[in-house]
């Protein structure tokens, strides 16, 4: 969506404004952003160059948590907030690829990625999929959602996808009333996966990119690791090896991996207990 056609002729989105979808969507080298995210985003990555390895090993992330949870935890059904817009290895995509029968709800507060996801989200014949205009910011509006209570069966264990999204909540919007909310809903046996960006292994680059961040009106809090296990897995049992760089989190091959500074990326899943 690069170009000023583009940015005159989508109807609904603000062009004229950053949205952290978007703007990831550029880390990981796609084509649906706009000027102002490329600029915002560009502003970030200026201080911090490594940011583009950090979208990429979270995104990676994701994908090998998906695979955990199905191949080995028997999870079959997913609520993913704060998607983003469609790229490789969607959720889905991981999940139905080794259980065709997989139910999956997407959720995010941009109209580009609730139009692309109903376009490119397309579910296996077994399975469903749903997508939903919905902010994590509001999780009773969220969980209410005739699509999320059609799709998901609230009797049985589901897995909820905070990837990449925490960060965009600070404290001062009580991000730890909104994981309450969430957790409470999910039946015992559930998971959580999240991941956080954090300034503990590069104390300057993270930070001004968050500061560039807020400085474009998005919010945007760092967070060490500790605050970070507080927030999202306070009360649930950690599958191993527990809270990590995403990087490190059950890592495939022997090869080099990045260092922590370039990473500063924190990631977890875990089971809610009962």
């Amino acid at each position: 969506m690069e170009g000023s056609e583009a940015e005159t002729t989508v109807p609904g989105i603000d062009v004229s404004k950053p949205h952290p979808a978007r703007m990831y969507d550029y880390y990981l080298g796609g084509k649906n952003h706009f000027a102002a995210d490329r600029e915002t985003a560009e502003r970030g990555l200026a201080s911090w160059r490594a940011g583009r390895v950090a979208a990429r090993e979270n995104r990676a992330f994701l994908g090998r948590a998906v695979r955990f949870l199905v191949a080995e935890a028997g999870i079959r059904q997913f609520l993913d907030i704060g998607t983003g817009l469609p790229t490789t290895n969607n959720v889905h995509e991981v999940a139905q690829d080794l259980a065709p029968s997989t139910r999956i709800v997407y959720a995010d507060n941009d109209p580009l990625v609730l139009a692309h996801a109903r376009a490119l989200l397309t579910s296996s014949p077994e399975g469903r999929t749903a997508y939903i205009h919905a902010d994590l910011r509001d999780p009773e509006a969220l969980l209410s959602n005739p699509a999320v209570r059609e799709v998901l069966d609230f009797g049985k264990p589901i897995a909820l996808m905070l990837v990449a999204v925490l960060h965009f909540v600070p404290d001062d919007v009580k991000p730890a009333r909104i994981m309450a909310t969430l957790i409470d809903a999910l039946p015992p046996g559930s998971y959580l996966v999240a991941s956080h960006i954090t300034g503990e292994h590069d104390p300057v680059g993270p930070e001004t990119g968050a500061r560039a961040y807020r400085a474009a009106g998005l919010p945007a809090q760092l967070r060490d690791a500790d605050q970070f296990a507080q927030l999202a897995f306070a009360g649930l049992d950690l599958v191993p090896p527990g809270v990590t760089l995403v990087s490190e989190w059950r890592p495939q091959g022997s090869g080099p991996r990045p260092t922590p500074a370039e990473v500063s990326w924190y990631g977890g899943v875990a089971r809610i207990p009962g």
